[in-house]
């Protein structure tokens, strides 16, 4: 009999083909006349082109054209609006649109050769004249245009309404905590950069983008080019990281489209690093966070209000403040989010959009409260725990974010902790422990997914979701090896090809909730048929189709352990090569609606920070997860660890820097754009609450690509205050505002 596999920690699907390097990513899929596109930047935040010359870069060997906004194709895309999953309200950026320039680094030219490096050079030779307009990139300059948004994209939901009356219970409050915080732009820097191939078949495209969502690109290029979708297809079969950044179509897959059917030859285009850091990012914000408690230690009062900024030519708005309307029982709560339109680029979901701005933030204004009641941070976020959530009036369909207290507080040893800050101390060292909680959604997705069960016993499953590296390949292996009755190394997976059953992006850590339910129905279609076929035969004539079952390649029958054939002989003895089936699944709203929908964390983190030169140490963190039912635990591990280790990074380390008098980021490497190495990360300790929630997701999943993240700063914060006596009421916590 074949073990289930749902649950159990298994190796990783695509493991072997990425160390081995036979995965192959965007930038290194083959074509016999691949041409190699290199973008060429513009060098002002705003203005205009008024002359490009381009004798010299065509001049250049192996150059066969150079694109810009004077010769570039002519669709009607410039001049209408364009479907896109994840694009918020506005005029969208087209690249080579027009001779504006919206933001510093904007694509003005591609330079096309037989070369990379034909390209390259010809892209330093491409002259280009401006003329500059007075730009703003400073969210504190500007904001005298705010302005409340409207619901603009997907997953952007508007502050709830104010119940109670916040004023007047925080000025009656005994014991207040405040804070005016400043959260720096970040960046998604994921190690494989943008980067599109396309190869050109007599107008017929495939297309390998980076992307998270092969239809969504799919649609992009047809509503774009004008082209039939049967002549376009998008594959990504190996992603090599995205966080967000490749939710939209990015603009190097205009730029390879359109030189591709400009020259009817395959291109190439890859990003450098540099250009990076030219679309899309987590956007600075400003937060003003006030909360007050009675003499006992409860909630009476929480106002959060944020300012974030956008571009000129989009409405893009994070969910940064709602979290705080319902982590903890409070009876009176105003929330606003403002945003600023700025000569960016338009900001990008990056993992856990939102809540790892505000909740990190909003915990840290908790602890301080704690503190100003004289209350453990645990005890009163324990005095404070909310049922359900007041924002919609609702019922959570799980929580299970006490247990989550409750067990990594025990796991890291909590109840040793003193109160009083600057009361731990190792050597030179100040030691501090600190603690947050987590919230994200938990969120389904309709989604589609199909069977294919060969003469052999062999199961292919196949489906247009991406894998970014979370573990995607894995699970619908382990889902379907166990809907089949089969080994996993008798179920083969294919994703990300949009010829496949659609799917939406992969994001919003709804993929394994969407996905699994759709592999599982595509299976259970396919495992009805081969049980139709059996019946057909001798020794299941007799049988019913809930007698039948599926084991290691056989068909058996419960009432008579002997009586079995292999799926081979079904098959062959009724004349089949194959069965397959396809399968939607859509969420249940009937049963969803009444509830809200999450996942919960609470994290735990102990600090040493040197007392001399500021440095921190994050020695150690417990984190503790309630995510619905855990399909393996290792790949959910990972996840947890690499959500951990970018909170860590959000708190002590990344931060992109703008030159506010040149409109432009200064640190657009990884060099000067600082994130966590090896030595910074240490003992890292996860755990998974037990919880199973079939209102969430039919099997009872939740996702875990973004709780991972979100309390993790603020508790580093948390650790650092409790080390060292002083709140830096900002991220990232570096050293010169530990010593100043």
């Amino acid at each position: 009999m074949v073990e289930n596999h749902i649950g159990k920690p298994q190796r990783r699907y695509d493991g072997k083909a990425k160390v081995t390097g036979a995965a192959k990513y965007a930038a290194e899929h083959p074509a016999d006349d691949l041409a190699y596109g290199v973008v060429v930047s513009s060098a002002i935040a705003k203005g205009k082109i008024t002359k490009i010359n381009l004798e010299a870069a065509l001049s250049l060997p192996g150059v066969l054209q150079v694109l810009t906004h004077e010769n570039r194709p002519s669709t009607a895309w410039f001049n209408k609006k364009y479907k896109d999953d994840d694009a918020p309200a506005g005029d969208h950026f087209r690249p080579l649109r027009d001779e504006k320039i919206h933001y510093s680094g904007q694509p003005v030219a591609l330079v096309i050769a037989e070369t990379f490096e034909a390209a390259r050079r010809g892209a330093a030779l491409v002259d280009i004249t401006y003329e500059a307009a007075p730009h703003q990139t400073s969210l504190h300059a500007g904001l005298d245009e705010l302005y409340r948004p409207a619901r603009t994209k997907l997953g952007y939901e508007k502050p709830p309404k104010p119940r109670g009356d916040s004023a007047k219970a925080f000025a009656g409050a005994l014991y207040k905590a405040t804070a005016k915080r400043k959260d720096a732009i970040e960046h998604h820097n994921p190690m494989e950069p943008h980067a599109t191939t396309v190869v050109y078949d007599d107008g017929k495209l495939v297309i390998y983008d980076k992307t998270q969502g092969v239809a969504n690109s799919q649609t992009y290029v047809c509503n774009v080019f004008g082209l039939k979708a049967e002549h376009v297809t998008v594959r990504a079969p190996y992603v090599g990281g995205a966080f967000g950044s490749a939710l939209r179509p990015q603009y190097q897959l205009f730029l390879a489209t359109a030189a591709a059917l400009e020259l009817k030859r395959s291109v190439r285009v890859v990003l450098t690093r540099q250009q990076m850091f030219s679309f899309g990012h987590r956007p600075a914000s400003l937060q003003e966070i006030r909360v007050g408690a009675d003499k006992d230690g409860r909630l009476v009062a929480v106002e959060h209000r944020a300012a974030s900024e956008t571009s000129r030519f989009e409405n893009y708005t994070d969910i940064i403040v709602n979290w705080s309307g319902n982590l903890y029982q409070c009876e009176n709560v105003t929330l606003d989010h403002q945003v600023v339109p700025l000569d960016l680029y338009t900001p990008l979901d990056m993992r856990a959009p939102g809540a790892a701005t505000g909740v990190p933030s909003f915990e840290t204004v908790i602890d301080d409260l704690a503190y100003a009641a004289g209350i453990d941070p645990l005890d009163f976020r324990l005095m404070n725990y909310a049922e359900k959530d007041q924002n919609h009036n609702k019922p959570f369909s799980s929580r299970e974010l006490r247990a989550c207290f409750t067990q990594g507080a025990e796991r890291f040893g909590w109840s040793e902790r003193p109160l009083p800050a600057r009361s731990m101390r190792e050597g030179k060292k100040l030691v501090g422990w600190g603690m947050a909680s987590g919230i994200w959604d938990a969120q389904q997705q309709k989604a589609s997914a199909g069977a294919e069960l060969a003469i052999d016993g062999t199961l292919t499953v196949r489906s247009a979701f991406t894998d970014i590296g979370t573990g995607t390949y894995t699970i619908v292996n382990q889902v379907a090896a166990d809907a089949m009755g089969l080994r996993a190394d008798q179920v083969k997976v294919e994703l990300a090809d949009s010829s496949f059953p659609t799917a939406p992006l992969q994001g919003g850590s709804w993929t394994a909730a969407s996905l699994s339910p759709a592999v599982e129905a595509a299976c259970t279609k396919v495992k009805d048929e081969l049980f139709k076929l059996a019946l057909e035969l001798e020794p299941f004539k007799k049988a019913k189709p809930k007698e039948l079952l599926l084991e290691n390649g056989h068909v058996t029958w419960t009432k008579d352990p002997v009586a079995r054939r292999r799926v081979s002989e079904i098959l062959q003895l009724n004349q089949r090569d194959k069965i397959t089936a396809e399968a939607t699944v859509s969420p249940n709203m009937l049963k969803q609606a009444p509830y809200t929908r999450a996942t919960h964390s609470a994290v735990f983190v102990e600090v040493k920070v040197d007392e001399d030169f500021g440095m921190v140490e994050v020695s150690r963190v417990v984190i503790a997860v309630a995510a619905g039912k855990i399909m393996n635990p290792k790949t959910a591990r990972s996840q947890i660890l690499g959500g951990v280790v970018w909170g860590i990074s959000q708190a002590l380390h990344e931060e992109s820097m703008l030159d506010h008098k040149l409109g432009r980021f200064m640190n657009h490497n990884f060099a000067e754009y600082h994130i966590p190495v090896a030595k910074d990360i240490h003992d890292i300790d996860v755990i998974f609450v037990p919880e199973d929630d079939t209102v969430a997701s039919p099997m009872g999943l939740k996702g875990l690509g973004e709780i991972g993240i979100v309390g993790v700063a603020g508790a580093v914060a948390n650790a650092i205050f409790h080390a060292t006596g002083k709140r830096v009421a900002e991220f990232p916590i570096t050293v010169d505002k530990l010593v100043s």
